[in-house]
């Protein structure tokens, strides 16, 4: 039977998130992972970053000829 029970290592201590349902004496394999020191959220975009990316062109809002028929 395999599981996975995540928990954290310091000070040569591992500590659990919660108790396994084992009774007895077991094998288990540790895996280490590194973890960045800060976890500071990503940085905010500027407003206005895309400016000058998307043009539209000089007739965008004029009537489509497709839809004569129907206005």
């Amino acid at each position: 039977m395999q599981m996975v029970i995540e928990g954290i290592y310091e000070d040569g201590k591992i500590t659990l998130d919660h108790k396994p349902d084992v009774a007895v004496k077991t094998k288990v394999k540790v895996i280490f992972e590194e973890v960045e020191a800060t976890m500071n959220p990503p940085a905010r975009r500027p407003f206005g970053i895309g400016k000058g990316t998307i043009e539209l062109a000089p007739d965008f809002d004029e009537p489509l000829d497709d839809l004569k028929d129907y206005m």
